[in-house]
């Protein structure tokens, strides 16, 4: 399915959503609304919003707590992505100038708290709490699962079980809010909001594994360079699977030159052919597929609709995308 089609059942939804957020996000300060509208104008595929409005109309009616459910989310998710770019001393953003490379890192610090006041405000004011708890947890998460990928890269002494915990917390969890949040704007079924949170975690392992095995395919094929990853010392699941695989020796060398030779293009060229030569790839693979198909499963226990065969869709095209 492409992405319009996926759409298809909630497309008056988005479409309605798009004012309600550019709404939400107004302020009194001039300089602050010219840079919420370049933020704006350049949003991605909108995948979020779409995971809560699907997510929504597979357990009930969508109603205007499913419409702050995606406000909510979109606010605290922009607000996390400003202040990365200023704590990575980013200056693009999805091929575009990032907040802080355009009006520096003071005011893109600012920005991001003014919108993480929105989404808490958008919250309190409508009695939003049980969705502010939802996406709280998941703020969190995300910063713990950053700062632990942080720590993590200083020792590359990261192993299976800890890239797991990694990427289900600055991934995963936000994508099992989105769903969460979906379905508790119109239910209270426990099990049913239960059930769409742990979706969506399979959904988010299965899609930064995916995200993770782009740094060792054709950069021409995929839209991005590779090697990113290992110039930034992170190690992801085809290199874990790879060094607990290799002799001694090879283990010593491709570690040294994660530590000390990771801006060098040969040898980091020497690290990707090692891992997929090593396997890594298909083992990475395997483990996506897993997270696919348990997502999948836990959506066929919910009621056949369009909107599930969207879901569905959505889980195919996170793990099947190129870019």
């Amino acid at each position: 399915m492409t992405v319009n089609e996926i759409k298809a059942p909630i497309l008056p939804e988005m479409q309605e959503f798009e004012l309600k957020f550019k709404s939400s996000m107004k302020s009194s300060v001039p300089l602050l609304n010219n840079i919420i509208q370049y933020i704006v104008k350049r949003k991605g595929k909108q995948m979020r919003p779409m995971f809560v409005f699907l997510s929504a109309k597979v357990c009930g009616e969508m109603n205007e707590s499913s419409y702050r459910a995606a406000a909510l989310i979109e606010l605290l998710h922009t607000a996390t992505l400003v202040h990365d770019d200023v704590v990575d001393d980013s200056n693009e953003r999805r091929g575009f100038f990032s907040v802080n490379a355009l009006w520096k890192n003071k005011i893109a610090v600012l920005v991001g708290d003014f919108l993480l006041s929105k989404g808490l405000l958008l919250s309190i004011d409508n009695h939003d709490f049980h969705l502010l708890s939802l996406v709280s947890n998941a703020v969190r998460e995300m910063s713990e699962g950053e700062l632990l990928q942080i720590e993590k890269a200083r020792r590359l002494d990261i192993d299976e079980a800890v890239y797991y915990d990694i990427i289900r917390k600055k991934t995963a969890s936000l994508v099992a809010a989105c769903c969460a949040c979906g379905a508790a704007s119109v239910t209270t079924d426990k099990n049913a909001i239960e059930r769409m949170q742990s979706f969506g975690e399979a959904v988010g392992m299965a899609f930064q594994i995916k995200d993770d095995l782009f740094d060792y395919g054709d950069g021409s094929n995929i839209g991005k360079p590779t090697g990113i990853d290992i110039k930034e010392k992170k190690m992801t699941l085809p290199l874990i699977y790879a060094l607990n695989n290799a002799s001694y020796w090879d283990k010593r060398r491709i570690i040294n030159i994660v530590k000390n030779n990771n801006n060098d293009p040969k040898k980091v060229a020497e690290v990707i052919d090692f891992v997929v030569k090593s396997g890594g790839i298909q083992y990475a693979e395997t483990k996506m597929n897993e997270y696919k198909h348990k997502a999948l499963d836990l959506l066929s226990s919910f009621e056949n609709s369009a909107s599930r065969i969207s879901l569905e869709g959505l889980v195919k095209y996170t793990t099947e995308r190129k870019n």
